[in-house]
């Protein structure tokens, strides 16, 4: 609330939008963690519902970015595993980063698609296969472009009107004989 009375005192039309973060599986996974043999969704479930109540309070707050749920879908889709302490299964990226608690590379990317496609109604997907971020945060296109998807999806999935996308890579040419 201080923030939001600091930026509104500098610009009423101020837009303030909350990010309810992803669930830690230090929190999750080891025996003292608080959320500790309820899973991840019910942590996610938990942050999300105490950034809705934030948000609700808060006249300045325009909205959630839904990004643990965002991380639910990575995980459920197959693209992402769930639980880092016993192992990233094999062709599975990890979100989090080796303290179990902050994100990884791959994890901040998805975290700045959500922010990117909430913000400015722009399809994360047009950001496109050879993206240069992902490129520089070391994935390959296609981590890239999963990510790239997971996030689209996510966002209108949570209500957000994304600009439509259409695909900017030219359809190969045909061979003529």
């Amino acid at each position: 609330v201080l923030f939001r009375s600091l930026f509104a005192r500098h610009n009423p039309k101020v837009d303030v939008r909350l990010i309810a973060t992803w669930p830690r599986a230090d929190a999750v996974y080891p025996a003292k963690g608080p959320w500790h043999g309820k899973g991840l969704e019910a942590m996610a479930r938990d942050i999300r519902a105490a950034y809705d109540q934030a948000a609700a309070v808060t006249p300045q707050v325009r909205g959630v970015i839904p990004l643990g749920e965002a991380w639910l879908r990575a995980i459920s889709s197959g693209f992402a595993d769930g639980d880092p302490y016993d192992g990233i299964a094999f062709g599975q990226i990890s979100l989090w980063t080796h303290d179990y608690y902050h994100a990884s590379n791959y994890g901040y990317y998805l975290e700045a698609l959500m922010v990117f496609g909430q913000v400015t109604g722009r399809d994360p997907r047009s950001l496109g296969d050879n993206d240069a971020v992902a490129f520089e945060l070391g994935m390959n296109p296609e981590q890239g472009s999963a990510l790239q998807r997971i996030a689209a999806e996510q966002l209108v999935a949570s209500g957000n009107k994304l600009e439509p996308f259409t695909s900017k890579t030219p359809a190969p040419k045909r061979r003529i004989e």
